[in-house]
């Protein structure tokens, strides 16, 4: 008998520094769920001094075994075909978060977000943006009060140079989602 992989959206967006050193972390969810790209349009075609954007998402969707979703057209089926158990956004960049909060839907990320929350399933953000405590700190606040909306632990990746900064802790990711997909929110959040 062959064991059921949860289905798992990765919507990837355009927190390139981040990104490069989460690719790793995508091998190991490709080896614990059913993964399937999510890109935003600045994760799909900004190439920046962490790699070209066709050869991240290249690997990402190599990593999957399939490929992204790229529009919002092919978004928009994530909730009424039921593509995913778990939606996680990672990493989500602080843009992502304001659209979130503020019900934007302008590309595919944002659409699956909406369409498979829409299911009553959960969406999981991992959050790395240098405003997370300044500018976006209303739209975290928002969030965290959604039903079926789970955060990756954070804690503040460089307090002297980047006071407003948070970031997620990758280590934790798999347990984030594990007790997600539970409905429960993994503890401490902060720290």
């Amino acid at each position: 008998m062959t064991e059921y992989k949860k289905k798992v959206g990765l919507c990837v967006t355009g927190s390139f520094c981040t990104l490069s050193r989460f690719l790793g972390r995508i091998e190991e969810l490709a080896g614990l769920f059913d993964l399937t790209p999510v890109f935003s349009e600045a994760a799909q075609t900004t190439d920046t001094r962490f790699g070209a954007a066709a050869d991240v998402t290249r690997r990402i969707e190599a990593i999957a075994g399939k490929p992204g979703l790229r529009s919002i057209a092919e978004a928009e089926r994530v909730g009424p075909e039921g593509l995913f158990d778990l939606l996680l956004i990672a990493p989500c960049t602080g843009n992502t978060l304001a659209k979130l909060a503020l019900g934007i839907t302008d590309g595919a990320v944002t659409m699956a977000a909406k369409s498979h929350l829409r299911g009553g399933k959960p969406l999981v953000i991992a959050l790395s943006t240098n405003d997370a405590l300044g500018a976006n700190a209303k739209n975290l606040g928002e969030l965290l009060n959604v039903k079926n909306v789970y955060f990756a632990p954070m804690y503040q990746d460089d307090c002297v140079n980047k006071a407003k900064s948070l970031t997620f802790r990758m280590e934790l990711l798999t347990e984030t989602l594990e007790l997600a997909l539970e409905g429960r929110q993994i503890q401490p959040m902060f720290g």
